[in-house]
């Protein structure tokens, strides 16, 4: 395993689409009183269900703290791959390794980007995230994979690929001060060409509405296939939704692909507010910088939050009215995969869903 000195478009590696076919998926234990209820038991048997699931699809590797490996690999199934590793929470999609490949040489490379946990000293939803900051290496060190490190602060929930050129984002986010404030909107598409090899940058202006990220895409857009994108939806004046999502709509009806072709846009259903309650609050344990819940602030549930390969899609429901539209549109826009649905507001209640907590590693 090396540092490279090059940039990823220069040896023409790639990120593929998350739709793609998968050789893995990386997953990390939860284990903070402090970000997860009831001393994280709840969300460690909602991450032991949708780990034991992904692996009868692709191959899984989870991230375990010593004081929890013995226990953790008594209960996964034998093909989740089980490591100690150290780390400060779980959202390995925003601070974990992000995986290229170039075909031609049959080869996977990783991406190591700078993590400030959403905010840094003044913002960021936790501290310290030095650990976290140190993942990604520690991911291609495990499987010797070669990486870039770029000097950039992204998270992986900030960006999403088609895999055929095409790059989507939000300036809510990547052109946040609390991320890079020495850094023009030009500088900044100049990381996300270079890195990622892509020709077209889509900025929408903003992610999900009060989204505790800064506005990751992740919870609002993806790319179910290559020019197809899904959209968070609703017809709700009332809902702050409802100008996100258009403004969002106006921007990527703009853009078409390469070979002309606008991009396909699939709306989906977005949920109604979800907040969590006061006996929810009472289950966190005092915590060192880490963000403070209060009863009635809004969870951050959107359906666009999942994860998907080229078989199956792992789909987040919520235990509301908008569960069975949701489910109902998103099989008849991938008809061809599987779709798994766990309730996941043990998940919101930590700040993210199934999207944030896993990384994929794409097939060669």
């Amino acid at each position: 395993m090396k540092i490279l000195n090059t940039y990823p478009v220069d040896d023409q590696f790639y990120m593929p689409g998350e739709f793609e076919a998968h050789s893995g998926c990386w997953l990390l234990w939860p284990e903070r009183g402090d970000i997860w209820p009831n001393n994280a038991l709840p969300a460690q048997n909602l991450l032991l269900k949708l780990a034991n699931t992904i692996c009868q699809y692709e191959n899984v590797t989870l991230g375990v703290s010593a004081k929890n490996y013995k226990d953790v690999k008594k209960r996964v199934c034998q093909n989740v791959r089980v490591v100690e590793i150290s780390y400060n929470d779980i959202w390995i999609r925003d601070f974990g390794a992000i995986f290229l490949t170039n075909p031609s040489k049959s080869q996977l490379r990783g991406v190591s980007w700078n993590f400030n946990a959403w905010g840094g000293e003044n913002e960021g939803l936790y501290f310290p995230w030095d650990l976290d900051n140190q993942l990604s290496s520690k991911m291609c060190d495990l499987d010797n994979i070669d990486f870039y490190q770029s000097n950039l602060i992204l998270e992986g929930g900030s960006i999403c690929v088609d895999g055929c050129g095409t790059l989507i984002t939000t300036e809510e986010c990547l052109l946040n001060e609390n991320r890079n404030p020495n850094k023009t909107k030009d500088e900044i598409e100049k990381y996300l060409r270079r890195y990622f090899n892509v020709q077209t940058v889509i900025w929408l202006p903003n992610g999900m509405d009060e989204d505790e990220t800064g506005g990751h895409v992740d919870n609002i857009c993806c790319f179910t296939a290559p020019n197809e994108v899904l959209l968070t939806w609703t017809d709700d004046k009332s809902d702050p939704q409802w100008e996100v999502s258009r403004n969002a709509y106006k921007e990527l009806i703009k853009h078409k692909d390469k070979s002309n072709n606008q991009l396909k846009i699939n709306k989906i259903v977005h949920p109604p507010l979800i907040s969590i309650t006061e006996e929810e609050c009472n289950l966190y344990s005092e915590g060192y910088k880490t963000i403070k819940r209060r009863a009635g602030d809004k969870l951050p549930a959107s359906y666009i939050n999942f994860y998907q390969n080229d078989n199956a899609i792992f789909f987040p429901l919520f235990g509301v009215e908008t569960d069975e539209l949701a489910l109902n549109q998103i099989k008849l826009i991938v008809p061809q995969k599987e779709i798994i649905t766990f309730q996941t507001r043990d998940f919101l209640l930590g700040g993210g869903n199934i999207h944030c907590i896993t990384q994929q590693i794409p097939k060669i």
